[in-house]
């Protein structure tokens, strides 16, 4: 072994959130080995295991700290953002969408007194969830009136119903304290929102498939889409929602694509044991994904709150013929910070002249604009002999191929296409 060199290395931790993790990433860069200096080789590896439990506990806890963030538990990367909603009323709205519902809702608040602190909205397939956080003008207090409430969810009910709509609309108010995003996706399944197909859809779903492998009594779900935040948050909720166990799963991402697998049972044990039942988890996993698809303009405003100040913006957006589609909203210290995205009322993109007169009448100064390209927009990549697509092929399938034959992964999708 004399003359030999052995060279290693060693990494902590590597992730998807460069910006959050890069302070964690305590990496062994090189050693060489050899027999004449086992001496200094034991000497570096006590300073290596001293560093690593003297920081062990403040990794362990950054680490943490990152994928709570990652999971959205710290809400957005926005600066202006608040999640802290003790002291505020929590209104739950499902039903119906239309063009113009946003400012009719707001309108009913203003009227009822009640300023709007925090809120999130979605739509998907013509059916709208939105989770609004007010307290009242006066004392700035949450509202805890029997009559008062009773009044807010009767208003609010009459804004929502529709006379064609089968299902009736759901207002609730609450006190308590709860994960937005995944209230929302609670709100949105029981409203069945994957089973409505009254708006044209993206260019193309999501891919997802659901087979069993008797073998081990699992039932695997295989997702393909294009990656982005949150996406497995997305996924894991709705799994757990409805009462599936996951056991394991595998995650991959690459090119701004995600394939993830997870192997999934009922809580009794059991897997799926139907197509129906396939065919829901196929549907509700493709509404989850698709519910932050924002088609059209990201408009961001940015202006002192005042009371109203929801109900002239989105009165403007319906005046000018635009259709909120999501909206985020946002206050600390005064300062309004929301989020809107817009398509017209066909929901295709807006004219920009439209865009301008709105800016025109909001202030210019107070509404930016960013165009905001489909999240969803899934093209086939085609084959090319393109010298670095050859190379990043041959490294992905080295890299499964590696680690599935050590036992790392265990890929119930890479596994079938080895035994064919």
């Amino acid at each position: 072994m004399d003359g030999k060199i052995h060279q290693f290395s060693t990494s902590l931790i590597n992730t998807e959130t460069n910006s959050q993790m890069r302070a964690l990433s305590a990496t062994l860069n090189r050693c060489w080995y050899n027999p004449k200096t086992i001496y200094s080789l034991t000497v570096l590896f006590k300073i290596f295991v001293f560093y690593f439990l003297l920081n062990y506990f403040y990794y362990t806890e950054m680490i943490h700290v990152c994928l709570l963030k990652s999971l959205g538990y710290f809400g957005t990367c926005n600066s202006w953002r608040s999640n802290n909603f003790k002291g505020l009323s929590a209104l739950e709205l499902t039903g119906a969408d239309r063009p113009g519902l946003l400012s009719e809702v707001f309108a009913v608040l203003t009227e009822l007194q009640c300023n709007v602190v925090e809120a999130k909205v979605w739509t998907h397939n013509g059916r709208i969830a939105s989770l609004i956080y007010v307290k009242d003008c006066d004392s700035g207090s949450p509202i805890e009136d029997t009559h008062r409430i009773n009044e807010i969810e009767e208003r609010l009910r009459n804004v929502l119903e529709v006379e064609k709509d089968i299902r009736s609309a759901r207002t609730a108010v609450s006190m308590a304290v709860t994960h937005t995003e995944r209230r929302l996706h609670q709100l949105m399944f029981a409203d069945c929102d994957y089973e409505w197909k009254t708006m044209e859809l993206p260019t193309a779903s999501p891919s997802v498939t659901v087979q069993n492998w008797a073998e081990r009594e699992y039932s695997v779900v295989n997702v393909q889409c294009n990656h982005r935040q949150k996406l497995l948050f997305d996924i894991v909720c709705t799994l757990t929602d409805m009462e599936y166990v996951i056991s394991h799963a595998t995650i991959d991402t690459a090119g701004g694509r995600a394939h993830q697998e997870f192997y999934i049972r009922h809580t009794d044990g059991s897997p799926i044991s139907s197509d129906a039942e396939r065919q829901r988890v196929t549907q509700c996993l493709q509404a989850a994904i698709e519910r932050r698809a924002s088609e059209g303009v990201r408009l961001e405003l940015c202006t002192r709150d005042r009371q109203g100040l929801l109900l002239e913006v989105t009165r403007t957006f319906r005046e000018n013929g635009l259709n909120v589609t999501r909206a985020e909203i946002s206050t600390a210290k005064g300062i309004a910070f929301d989020v809107f995205y817009v398509t017209d009322l066909a929901g295709h993109a807006v004219d920009p002249k439209i865009i301008e007169a709105v800016q025109q009448r909001i202030g210019l100064s107070n509404l930016k604009v960013k165009e905001l390209p489909s999240i969803y927009h899934m093209t086939r990549m085609e084959e090319t002999t393109d010298c670095g697509t050859v190379l990043l092929s041959l490294g992905s399938l080295v890299r499964r191929t590696v680690l599935y034959n050590l036992g790392l992964i265990r890929s119930f999708s890479f596994r079938e296409h080895n035994t064919k």
